[in-house]
């Protein structure tokens, strides 16, 4: 039985492998000039702030999380596209019913004015 698994670990092995030589070598050939602008930290093409604990905007997080929830909506109906032709009648109510309730969230969300931008 431990044979069946001998290509997945010979891949992951070699990709393993594969993957530390080549940042070796890019360890060793790579040229290296540090400089103070290179050793900065970066924060969105803005100079670093004083302090860590600075209050941002509520709204980076409220675009960032709905990004992700309509994101998301694909991760649903992509696989249900796919078998589409299997499921029958019963899903595809249940998908109107899934993308209904995802219209009438974008519709609150833009009525709050969650997504316009000052």
């Amino acid at each position: 039985m431990l044979a069946e698994y001998w290509p997945v670990l010979l891949f992951l092995g070699i990709a393993t492998g594969l993957g530390l030589v080549l940042l070796v070598i890019g360890l060793l050939v790579g040229p290296r000039r540090p400089e103070s602008e290179k050793l900065s930290p970066y924060e969105c093409g803005f100079e670093a702030f004083e302090d860590a604990r600075m209050q941002f905007d509520v709204r980076y997080y409220l675009l960032a999380i709905l990004f992700i929830i309509f994101d998301l909506e694909i991760a649903f109906l992509f696989p249900w596209a796919v078998v589409f032709q299997h499921i029958g009648i019963v899903a595809l109510i249940e998908m109107a019913l899934f993308l209904l309730l995802l219209v009438i969230g974008f519709a609150y969300v833009w009525k709050k004015g969650a997504l316009e931008w000052e």
